[in-house]
């Protein structure tokens, strides 16, 4: 089975929604592909707990109403088929799209270090607690503390305490100068500054950052590192994230060249491959604005409307502007290099902990030695984290991009030759 796109977009998250509606009017023939039930990404992420934005609901009705636009919810890539084809997965079928033209809006993820404790249940990322929140966890009553880096640190709690749970601690790893040089630049950026208010936290900490997790069998506290000091606190639950990563992988696949961690694009968003776009947080961090702006201009731009493209461009630059800042504000210390201790696992799919890692000299070196990033999540917890803490450059992965069934795979042997 097979189908045709002119133009295929993948990532339902505000710079998918925003390339699709930007491409619309054009009458041509748009897909999108998401591995989320519904349109949102992880910002708008829904569920039974979730209170998504008006901004959002619009967007989602919007892509509903135009007929030229067929989105496949919970899709997953799988491999690549041919030129400008994919092998694509959902939970019924495996199936092969042939495009015209690509915008890729895959998006970041957090970015998790390894320290003592980290894999005791009751620890989970930042943004993944958020997200079990909105998936219906129930966290009432909880203590719980944050730590790491980023404005999603104020989201992830002002979600939890909107549910119940005890806030006790928001632990910034970037210091009082820099956050405060941030925020003196907020005026820049209204809606920015009037959120920050809503956000705002009597237990924010700056210069402060995790330790250990401390517990045996689950969590039962944690030890911080807070202005010089050293703070255990004992709680049910422990956020950390220490900033997001763009989600890079398929683009590398595909052939996108990088920009640093990011895939890089030119001024239409536009990759080194003909006919290839990115948009959103895999091109670099810089919050839903940014990702809308450029999910215009990559909308446009695929489907040759370059004046409209460029006339989003000032936008663009507005909002770039607030992502150098944040990129400036919440630089990652030194000192966060050496949480890890010899025997904390940095691959918990594999159970390979940093001292098997110390010995060698590139990701290939330890992968081979160690299995790191041959578990199930295929390196992309441990691949980053290995990426901050030794510099290594994971390789681009290689097919199947996600587990997927043999029925799946078995549409390459229908498809053309390449």
């Amino acid at each position: 089975m097979s189908e045709y796109a002119d133009l295929l977009i993948i990532g339902a998250g505000p710079a998918g929604m925003a390339a699709a509606l930007a491409a619309a009017p054009s009458a041509a023939r748009i897909v999108i592909l998401d591995d989320n039930p519904l349109p949102g990404g992880q910002i708008w992420r829904d569920g039974p707990q979730a209170k998504l934005p008006d901004q959002a609901r619009r967007l989602r009705e919007q892509l509903e109403n135009r007929a030229n636009i067929q989105r496949h919810a919970s899709t997953r890539v799988i491999a690549c088929a041919g030129p400008q084809q994919l092998l694509v997965e959902n939970d019924e079928r495996g199936w092969i799209i042939t495009y015209g033209k690509l915008i890729l809006c895959t998006g970041a993820r957090e970015l998790l270090l390894p320290f003592p404790g980290w894999t005791l249940p009751g620890v989970t990322a930042a943004g993944g607690l958020q997200a079990l929140i909105k998936g219906g966890l129930a966290v009432r009553d909880q203590r719980l503390v944050i730590a790491g880096s980023g404005p999603l640190l104020l989201a992830s709690a002002a979600t939890a305490r909107q549910h119940g749970a005890q806030v006790l601690r928001i632990a910034e790893q970037a210091g009082a100068s820099a956050i405060a040089a941030f925020a003196a630049q907020l005026p820049r950026w209204p809606g920015k500054l009037l959120q920050s208010f809503g956000l705002f936290d009597r237990h924010y900490r700056t210069g402060s950052h995790v330790l250990a997790a401390l517990g045996t069998d689950r969590l039962e506290g944690v030890r911080l590192q807070q202005r010089g000091k050293i703070v255990e606190l004992a709680c049910e639950r422990l956020a950390c994230g220490f900033g997001l990563i763009p989600n890079t992988q398929l683009g590398q696949a595909l052939g996108y060249e990088l920009n640093g961690q990011a895939l890089a694009v030119d001024a239409w968003q536009a990759s080194n491959r003909a006919d290839h776009y990115a948009a959103g947080e895999c091109t670099g961090f810089g919050g839903s604005e940014l990702a809308l702006v450029e999910g215009m201009i990559a909308g446009h731009a695929a489907v040759g409307e370059r004046a409209q493209a460029q006339a989003w461009w000032p936008q663009r630059a507005r909002w770039q502007g607030f992502a150098k800042a944040l990129q400036n504000s919440f630089r990652l210390d030194p000192r966060l290099k050496s949480l890890a201790r010899p025997d904390t696992l940095v691959c918990r799919c594999e159970d390979v902990p940093y001292a098997a890692l110390t010995p060698h000299a590139d990701w290939r070196a330890a992968k081979l030695a160690s299995r790191c990033g041959m578990g199930a999540c295929q390196g992309r917890v441990c691949g980053a984290a290995a990426q901050h803490l030794f510099g290594w450059q994971p390789p681009a992965p290689r097919p199947p991009f996600s587990p997927a069934r043999i029925e799946t795979l078995a549409c390459l042997d229908d498809s053309p030759p390449a």
